[in-house]
């Protein structure tokens, strides 16, 4: 891990990257468990779906009814729905990385453009790291950024997270990032040593002091 630009860094986020922004990490969650964190929605749906299929045929059959495929074929309509997530993840992959910098924290993703996602330190109310199961076996984890976004489904309101998923060194990743927004979010309202005395304002540069 390190505080300072290097050769290490992945080059995916040069050309969001600001003139005078500093890219201080970059990552690529692991194949299998990101691929797996999309895979709930998928097997809840392909469950609905063989269950659905197997009622109707056995209904059709108890009832003497001439089997009709447009019937049980409804049952896979959530299913391709449910398929979704888990193949966005599987093809996007590939162009998926993460990154922080000394203004924001980006996500890059997208499997036939590229989309980026910035958010800046000062719009973070709340970060936290996650460890799920197939995580833990895969020794990474989850760093998850709330910045006020919801969403309400059938009147009940859930927070929209931004994510970094299946990252290695999660904790260690978000004790810097962590760090790095409070600096920042300090530094925005109150100028501190960090500014170099003989340059105050806000045009000085970061110089996170280890």
């Amino acid at each position: 891990m390190t505080s300072t630009p290097d050769n290490s860094l992945l080059p995916e986020f040069e050309s969001v990257k600001d003139y005078d922004e500093e890219i201080l990490w970059t990552g690529k969650p692991k194949l299998l468990p990101y691929i797996l964190n999309g895979i709930g929605p998928f097997l809840f749906t392909l469950l609905i779906a063989i269950c659905w299929i197997s009622f109707t045929n056995n209904f059709m059959k108890a009832s003497g009814t001439a089997p009709f495929p447009l019937i049980w074929l409804g049952g896979l309509v959530p299913l391709v729905f449910g398929s979704f997530a888990f193949l966005n993840r599987l093809l996007s992959y590939r162009n998926t990385a993460y990154a922080y910098s000394n203004k924001r924290i980006m996500i890059r993703t997208g499997f036939i453009g590229t989309d980026f996602k910035t958010v800046d330190y000062d719009k973070i109310v709340e970060m936290e790291v996650r460890v799920n199961v197939i995580e833990r076996m895969n020794n990474v984890g989850t760093i998850r950024f709330f910045s006020g976004s919801t969403q309400t489904d059938d009147g009940h309101t859930t927070k929209t997270y931004d994510k970094w998923i299946a990252i290695e060194n999660p904790y260690e990743v978000f004790k810097l990032v962590k760090q790095t927004a409070v600096d920042i979010k300090t530094d925005y309202n109150y100028p501190n040593a960090l500014r170099p005395e003989t340059n105050p304002g806000h045009k000085t540069k970061y110089d996170r002091k280890d």
